[in-house]
């Protein structure tokens, strides 16, 4: 890796939110090892270079991901900086995560040129989002408003959803990537979890590179614990469903005071029917251990939602 030489290559794609993630990694990197050169190389995906349809069809598992890792594998890159709710489950071959930061607040917004909350708009409005998640769980909710798919980066789904004589009455997006962008005065309501659940990851970055130990040991510092396990916790009730980004599965882990808390939800593409479950552990008191019991209840929650109809829900929507 070229941290031998005193420096380091991010590799991340060209949205000004995943520049400011690479850049946020990059001053963690600086503020752990002063001196050190952090070089940041923008890559292009698939799911940037296709804009003129929605995710699933452009194949969904990667579509942000797959050049970046090919390029972490070939040495051209030594990190990758990614959404973490973006990432596969599954490990891609001599990869790994090597850093979770502390994440941001996990929640969706609603951004609408009404400037009101969900309940409060319009009826029949045309609400953009390009997650079946959301659309779901928005109409469950609301099931007189449109869904449509809305794609771009978040300054290009901000000005369409704000545009006043515009077709949208709104679109819903993650507060995350708002609020690293300074852009939180453009919410309308931040959507309580008990009626949207986040994404499996929501609001956490991964620090993706090859599983070798020096890697590894190099991104270490920048683990944030609770974050880690958390997430560890909602990807695990992902995976056991045999899900992905596309399909709408939510989670959302919690630790406090030596507890996990994990709430997981599977829902018809319509919202009309959804499958909610939720159990609290004790975390063991080895660290060791601690990772192993999070995912464990992961799985166990994939499990109850199955036993109770999920993978019917999920078939209408593959």
């Amino acid at each position: 890796m070229s941290q031998a030489a005193n420096s380091i290559r991010i590799g991340t794609r060209g949205s000004e939110l995943a520049r400011w993630q690479a850049e946020h990694v990059a001053q963690m990197l600086r503020a752990v090892y002063p001196g050190i050169q952090v070089l940041i190389q923008v890559i292009r995906t698939r799911g940037d270079a296709v804009l003129d349809k929605p995710l699933p069809q452009i194949g969904g598992k990667g579509v942000f991901t797959a050049e970046i890792e090919a390029a972490l594998r070939a040495c051209q890159i030594d990190l990758a900086v990614h959404s973490l709710k973006d990432l596969p489950t599954d490990p891609p071959d001599g990869l790994a995560i090597g850093a979770i930061p502390a994440r941001e607040n996990v929640a969706d917004v609603l951004v609408s040129r009404f400037n009101v909350g969900l309940a409060d708009l319009p009826n029949a409005q045309t609400i953009g989002t390009s997650s079946r998640r959301r659309a779901a769980q928005i109409l469950a909710a609301r099931p007189d408003l449109r869904i449509v798919d809305l794609r771009g980066n978040i300054p290009t789904r901000l000005e369409k959803a704000l545009q006043l004589e515009g077709p949208y009455g709104g679109a819903v997006m993650a507060y995350a990537g708002l609020a690293r962008l300074r852009r939180l005065d453009a919410v309308a309501q931040v959507l309580p979890l008990d009626l949207i659940l986040p994404a499996p990851g929501q609001g956490a970055l991964a620090v993706q590179c090859r599983d070798d130990a020096p890697s590894r040991e190099l991104l270490a510092p920048l683990n944030d614990a609770p974050t880690r396990l958390a997430v560890s916790a909602e990807r695990a009730f992902l995976a056991g469903l045999g899900g992905g980004c596309a399909l709408p599965i939510a989670a959302a882990g919690e630790l406090a005071e030596g507890r996990l808390s994990l709430r997981g939800r599977v829902l018809s593409p319509d919202g009309s029917r959804r499958i909610d479950v939720a159990s609290t552990i004790d975390l063991p008191e080895q660290d060791v251990d601690q990772l192993a019991a999070c995912m464990g209840l992961g799985y166990q929650l994939a499990g109850d939602a199955l036993r109770q109809g999920a993978a019917l829900l999920l078939d209408e929507t593959a």
